[in-house]
């Protein structure tokens, strides 16, 4: 089964915001402004800094399509354990018998209820991180180009 993918918004919004970003640079440019030190230095800062989020952004939301097809899969196999359930509860007459069966198919469900929502819960969490991370590593390498363009100015 071929996948149709999922439009980006984040992608086009940041698709426009490149495209602004390289248009005011070439305006900048043709401009000459002196009073601006470093201008093709800042644009060039705040590309990668689109060029960043856009990432983050990407990451993010594979994560939330991971997540979303792996609870279809959770939901798909409880569906199939819940009728398998139904009919072996079916094959038991005795009432002891039928409640210790109820006990165990009850214990189980909990257990794998409480593995699916920690392996959710662990697969959003890696791809907030990997997003974060993008983002902290992109902020302090900014810092780094600030200080280094400020240095050049004086």
């Amino acid at each position: 089964m071929t996948e149709t993918p999922v439009p980006n918004p984040f992608a086009s919004v940041m698709n426009h915001a490149m495209q602004a970003a390289e248009d005011m640079t070439k305006m900048l440019q043709s401009m000459k402004v002196p009073a601006v030190p470093a201008t093709n230095e800042l644009m060039e800062a705040h590309k990668r800094n689109l060029e960043a989020m856009s990432a983050a952004n990407r990451i993010a939301l594979e994560g939330a399509q991971t997540v979303a097809r792996r609870h279809m899969e959770i939901v798909q196999q409880t569906m199939a354990e819940l009728s398998e359930s139904l009919r072996a509860m079916a094959s038991v007459e005795a009432p002891a018998e039928k409640a210790a069966k109820q006990t165990e198919l009850l214990k189980g469900a909990f257990e794998r209820a409480v593995s699916n929502t920690k392996e959710l819960a662990d697969l959003i969490q890696h791809a907030n991180a990997e997003a974060v991370g993008l983002l902290n590593k992109r902020v302090a390498d900014a810092m780094d180009e600030a200080k280094t363009l400020m240095a050049h100015s004086k």
